[in-house]
């Protein structure tokens, strides 16, 4: 008998277990395990100690899709004290793009304009079908002149090689922005290309989003998870107005499980301390002003408007559209497509879906009557399930159970 063998005869059961659930963790949980059982057990002192100050229930809210992937896959949910609650806000660009929108572009593409759009978008579903097809993936399948891209050069790309009268359907955050409008501004865009700006702002979001939660949860404190990829663009002090208007401590954080629960950790050092500042853990990537250059190429490219929200509204100062400067190719004057205004707004989601509520961080998806029922990953209905940085498809394919339940158990949580 080997050694190996021997080692492995004198194992019990047990120890068996552990050594294949700890297999299972991945990447930095498994490498940084003793960093994460410290932070645990600094979150539920500084906790604890928010209690003995007479400070109750602390609701912290994250505003990226990836944090929300990275708190749900990771279990960190079933680390916090049962006096601390994480919520997810609006990180999902997808998941707020309006129907109203969706239905010109399946419209387009019935008429022989070729819409190009990301993965995710291609799947999102409209509240009313245009000629039966409530998507571009079922425009597509009707016919209609649809192509899945992977970047707007990709689009560009291919539009000069056609020729053809084209779309592209530009969703996004900051994140994405800089690269339209370095395309616009170096006049690589060919003239057979329109644009259909989707492109969202997220502070305007995040101020909607806690006014709500603090105008109905009076006794409650809270925190914020700020994004990380968004935040390389707008720096830091994009979300200073939570800390220094709202009273409200702001983390910029990356997307490693450590990085959350030092966020975490840091949130309730404030809430503890009766502090608010907005602080950058995310240090490796973000800095306070941000990419400047990135912002002048916004800037000069596009123009800030009232824009609306799927499920939500108007959010004032929250869009962003092309400026006149490039209006040949703005695909709202090119195609005479009305902007959705206050005045028109009519909410635009399936009966029963709770999407903008789980936007906005009132309500969780397993509220919703029709999650992993009528709507699924693989048949969605609402938005927030379509694309992968959704809510309620986060929660769908790693939520629950298994992997959270196993790092719960093994950090004694219960």
């Amino acid at each position: 008998m080997s050694m190996d063998e021997k080692k492995l005869e004198a194992t019990s059961p047990g120890e068996l277990a552990e050594r294949d659930f700890l297999d299972k963790l991945e990447g930095a949980f498994r490498s940084n395990i003793h960093v994460a059982v410290s932070l645990r057990n600094l979150i539920h002192r500084l906790a604890e100690k928010a209690l003995m100050r007479g400070i109750g229930r602390i609701v912290i809210m994250d505003f990226c899709g990836t944090h929300e992937w990275s708190i749900v896959h990771f279990g960190i949910r079933s680390l916090m004290p049962r006096n601390v609650e994480l919520v997810a806000g609006p990180g999902c660009p997808v998941c707020v793009t309006p129907s109203k929108y969706i239905e010109y572009a399946v419209k387009l593409s019935f008429e022989g304009i070729t819409v190009y759009t990301y993965g995710d978008a291609y799947r999102l579903r409209s509240l009313r079908p245009i000629n039966s097809a409530y998507s571009l993936q079922e425009a597509r399948s009707d016919g209609a002149s649809v192509q899945v891209v992977t970047s707007f050069i990709d689009a560009i790309r291919l539009a000069n090689k056609s020729g053809r009268e084209s779309v592209f359907l530009g969703i996004g955050f900051e994140t994405v922005a800089p690269g339209y409008a370095v395309a616009f501004k170096k006049n690589i865009v060919p003239g057979n290309l329109a644009f259909l700006s989707q492109v969202k702002l997220t502070p305007p979001a995040m101020r909607l989003s806690l006014e709500l939660l603090m105008k109905e949860n009076l006794d409650y404190r809270f925190g914020v998870i700020a994004p990380g990829h968004v935040s390389t663009i707008t720096g830091a002090k994009a979300w200073s107005f939570a800390s220094e208007e709202m009273g409200i401590p702001v983390v910029i954080a990356g997307f490693e499980p450590i990085d959350v629960l030092i966020a975490i950790a840091e949130i309730l050092r404030q809430i503890v301390n009766n502090e608010s500042k907005t602080v950058i853990e995310y240090r490796r990537a973000v800095t306070w002003s941000g990419d400047e250059e990135a912002q002048r190429n916004i800037n000069e490219v596009f123009t800030t408007i009232d824009d609306a929200w799927r499920g939500i509204g108007i959010i004032p100062r929250s869009g962003l559209e092309l400026s006149d400067r490039y209006a040949s190719h703005n695909a709202f004057e090119k195609y005479s497509l009305k902007r959705i205004s206050s005045d028109d707004w009519e909410y635009d989601l399936p009966r029963g879906c709770k999407c903008g509520l789980v936007t906005l961080g009132k309500a969780k998806p397993t509220d919703c009557p029709l999650f992993m029922k009528a709507c699924t990953p693989d048949r969605p209905i609402g938005p927030c399930m379509v694309s992968v940085e959704g809510t309620c498809s986060i929660w769908a394919r790693f939520g629950g159970g298994g992997l959270a339940d196993e790092v719960a158990r093994s950090l004694e949580v219960y």
